[in-house]
């Protein structure tokens, strides 16, 4: 009676159009009152307890914040000249290098939306001009940016660390192979498409453009390597790598790319300038322009968009717990998994429904909302049956990988849309031959667990657990 009355005032909320968040939130308020002895205080109590308990949650403010700044401050278009360089002279590599560049703002930015938008402003119109047909370049960028919640750092991987309890460092490490995997599944699928409907190459270009685009996209390029190796390397936890990562990238993209702020197109080398005269002119200019920097109306302006996005995602999670806390006092994902185990199912044949359910999910929620309303259930049955929490977490995010692109709620679509300027139905046809590649990735995934434990276990070895 308590799980009917439950999951029916949380559909039935959401089908009359109430935001996942207070859907999630009235449900559990109304089934707490109704069947549980807990008082109203206690839910106050849960709900300041779902924010303030969860250290890993603090990360994804941060990281919401840095990508921000990366997509704001033109480190997009100097990833995309570096990824050029690498295959633009293959068949079809134009549409590689926006799958690379794709790859590499992932793991600058850990999100999805941000990584269409940042990428696909740039590279679409850049494959359009090269002769490519406009929907095979917005379907590539589509499905590739899609690598924003798989490649660590992931802000999906984080919700699902806060909701199951499992390691964060872990979850990212398993993001690896498989996000490397899919990119160059895409890669592979592009060049075909490429070779049949003869789309030209690019010349090469050199060595020297290669070193020339890499040293240029090195401030986006370091980020990576700062956040990840002081996560990997013990120096930080996830959630102080993050709160570097957003410092790094203010700095990278106000004083040293200069897209943006006080000092925007400011050159850092004068004509015929030395060395000394050029660092003491710069670090000159970098502390008259702190005072400025306060008052910079872009600046305010992207810190004030990560906060509301920040807000909500966060307001949606701590009514999930609250919806997580009921779940768990009613003991609802223990009598499910018990019903799944009396019925006999074997590990694979429970990935089978696993995959059904969340691809259904992905057509009508946000990827989070699902994240955190199906792992508290899904998490028990799947220990029970032996399934790996860290390879569950993996196939989890890249179902949510394929709901950004399937309507009406793709997140990715809606992006593909505005960034095109077509409509909701074009981006969707773009899409959707690319999606053949995602769900043939998806059986990889869940059918092959190495794919994602390999480093997960290699790096316990390493530490010797």
């Amino acid at each position: 009676m308590t799980t009917a009355c439950l999951f029916l005032l949380l559909f039935g909320c959401m089908l009359i159009g109430m935001p996942i968040a207070i859907a999630l939130g009235l449900s559990s308020v109304v089934t707490i009152l109704l069947f549980s002895s807990d008082s109203l205080a206690s839910i106050s109590l849960k709900l300041y307890a779902a924010l303030s308990g969860h250290y890993t949650l603090l990360a994804i403010p941060f990281f919401i914040l840095a990508s921000s700044f990366l997509q704001t401050g033109g480190v997009a278009k100097r990833i995309i000249r570096f990824a050029l360089s690498l295959v633009g002279f293959v068949r079809g590599g134009m549409a590689m290098a926006s799958v690379i560049a794709c790859m590499i703002f992932a793991a600058v930015s850990g999100s999805s939306p941000a990584t269409v938008a940042a990428i696909g402003s740039i590279a679409i119109v850049g494959m359009v001009k090269a002769g490519y047909p406009q929907s095979l370049a917005a379907g590539v960028v589509g499905n590739a940016g899609t690598l924003g919640i798989l490649i660590p750092p992931s802000i999906v991987m984080l919700v699902y660390s806060a909701a199951t309890e499992v390691s964060a460092a872990r979850m990212f490490m398993a993001g690896f192979l498989p996000g490397l995997l899919m990119g160059l599944m895409l890669m592979v699928a592009i060049y075909i498409v490429a070779r049949i409907m003869k789309i030209p190459c690019q010349p090469w270009t050199g060595f020297g453009e290669i070193f020339r685009s890499g040293f240029s996209a090195s401030g986006g390029l370091m980020l990576i390597v700062i956040v990840l190796g002081a996560i990997y390397g013990g120096i930080a936890s996830p959630t102080e790598a993050a709160a570097v990562s957003t410092l790094y990238a203010f700095g990278v993209c106000v004083w040293g790319y200069r897209d943006m702020g006080p000092l925007k197109n400011d050159p850092w080398r004068e004509k015929g300038e030395s060395f000394p005269a050029l660092l003491v002119r710069n670090i000159f200019k970098i502390i008259v322009t702190l005072p400025k920097i306060i008052t910079d109306k872009e600046i305010n302006k992207v810190v004030l968009d990560s906060a509301k996005v920040s807000i909500m995602l966060l307001f949606i999670i701590a009514n999930a717990m609250l919806f997580a806390h009921v779940l768990t006092t009613e003991r609802i994902p223990h009598h499910i998994a018990e019903i799944i185990v009396q019925w006999g199912l074997s590990p694979w044949m429970f990935l089978v429904v696993v995959n059904i359910l969340l691809l259904i999910a992905g057509n009508f929620m946000e990827p989070s909302a699902i994240i955190l309303i199906m792992a508290p259930i899904l998490f028990p049955i799947a220990l029970k049956l032996g399934i790996d929490p860290i390879h569950l977490g993996i196939i989890m995010v890249v179902n949510m990988e394929i709901g950004m692109l399937t309507p009406p709620v793709g997140l990715n679509l809606f992006v593909i849309s505005g960034v095109t300027g077509k409509s909701m139905g074009w981006a969707i046809k773009a899409c959707l031959p690319w999606l053949c590649v995602l769900l043939v990735f998806l059986g990889l995934i869940t059918y092959i667990p190495q794919i994602s434990m390999f480093l997960p276990e290699f790096l316990d070895k390493l530490h010797g657990y």
